[in-house]
């Protein structure tokens, strides 16, 4: 594929507001998981959660869309100057040349679960100023992020479950590719729900302590909400050595369980094999891999053996879900980030809270930080269903 220029990027998360608190906390190891004090949950579990999303407020013509997701959505589009950056391209481009491809697996579903405790008590009807369309609506926080810059250009949301803000990279390339639009706002925002978490616990894949990535005692995830974007461009010439480039991407769909991966991660294989291969790159040429690394059993049993397969037991790799939690839809953007970090800063950031590594997984898992360059990164991210994306990100001037 022609590499594409992520020109600006951003996450905020509960590890922290904007790139330099994210870098700072990978850089010291600092987890922003915590017990569980959401709303009205009560469940014995550690949670990501975003401080003071509940005090964003929306523009006034934007009221319509006012929920928690819409609301972290604005809090990270206001992170390191990506506001700025999105409107000089429509300068550039023009806004019907720019699309929007967001990814999110429960939209604005708090705002629903709220609505429903304000139900008429005679009638059961939703109380008349809830509007599905602009909140619950999975489509809502793309069509927040287009109202808001004044887009006019495709509009789309994804949602593969935790594959999501991965997947849509790869739905903007093809209509770059296509010649259709000029630039792309990608990303993802999820945020937290009752039905995330207990849903969640339901299927008995939360655990009640932070999460411990590829241990050999981990027992469950740990949910987060976050929001992550960055602004794909075709690379303009000379590019600072800094520049960071998608360069490949790979999609694959298990088809094997409605929860469960395949369990020697086939679906998982065919991805990365498949970025690869786009990439034009050996398995050696990548020098950090962020796993997907949910910290339930059979998720990164998958994927440990899917990456050995690939890669061996010498590449350097990952989860950095110990410290933001998973946060589902999100997580492919926020890690995408993180891994633009780590070609930038030559940081390849520990895995948080493991401390017993599953020696039935062969793979050079970092238990500390590893300060050393880095060409080229892989990131994974796996979704219900088995909907899976690899993506590779590079340096412009290795």
């Amino acid at each position: 594929m022609n590499p594409l220029w992520l020109s600006h990027f951003t996450a905020t998360s509960s590890i922290g507001r904007g790139l330099a608190q994210t870098l700072d906390a990978l850089r010291q190891r600092r987890a922003g998981l915590a017990p569980c004090a959401f709303d009205t949950v009560d469940l014995a579990t550690f949670i990501g959660e975003v401080a003071g999303v509940d005090t964003v407020q929306l523009p006034a013509h934007l009221a319509d869309f006012d929920c928690r997701n819409n609301r972290l959505a604005l809090l990270g589009l206001m992170q390191d100057g990506f506001a700025e950056a999105v409107r000089a391209a429509i300068v550039k481009y023009g806004a019907q040349r720019i699309g929007v491809f967001l990814g999110t697996s429960t939209s604005g579903i708090l705002q629903t679960e709220l609505a429903y405790r304000r139900r008429d008590p005679v009638t059961g009807a939703l109380p008349a100023d809830f509007i599905y369309g602009t909140t619950h609506n999975t489509f809502s926080v793309a069509d927040f992020t287009r109202h808001y810059f004044g887009l006019t250009g495709p509009a789309v949301v994804v949602s593969s479950a935790c594959s999501s803000s991965a997947k849509v990279f790869s739905s903007a390339r093809r209509m770059m590719a296509a010649g259709l639009i000029d630039a792309a706002v990608v990303g993802g925002v999820d945020t937290l729900c009752l039905t995330t978490l207990y849903g969640f616990n339901s299927l008995g894949l939360i655990s009640e302590q932070a999460c411990r990535p590829f241990d050999a005692q981990r027992n469950g995830i740990s949910i987060g909400e976050a929001a992550a974007f960055a602004l794909l461009e075709h690379p303009q010439e000379n590019l600072s050595a800094d520049a960071v480039l998608l360069l490949g991407v790979g999609e694959s769909s298990d088809a094997y369980h409605m929860s469960s991966p395949h369990p020697d991660g086939l679906g998982a294989r065919m991805a990365m094999q498949d970025a690869l291969k786009m990439a034009g790159l050996e398995p050696t040429e990548i020098g950090y891999i962020n796993l997907h690394g949910t910290a339930t059993p059979s998720n990164d049993a998958a994927e440990g053996k899917a990456v050995a397969a690939v890669f061996g037991s010498a590449t350097p790799c990952s989860s950095t879900k110990g410290a933001t939690g998973h946060t589902l839809g999100a997580a492919g953007g926020v890690e995408a980030v993180i891994c633009a970090l780590a070609l930038q800063h030559g940081l390849l950031p520990a895995g948080l809270n493991t401390r017993q590594l599953d020696f039935s997984l062969d793979l050079d898992y970092l238990l500390e930080n590893r300060e050393q360059p880095v060409a080229r990164v892989l990131s994974n991210s796996f979704g219900f269903g088995g909907t899976n994306c690899s993506l590779i990100f590079g340096r412009a001037n290795p």
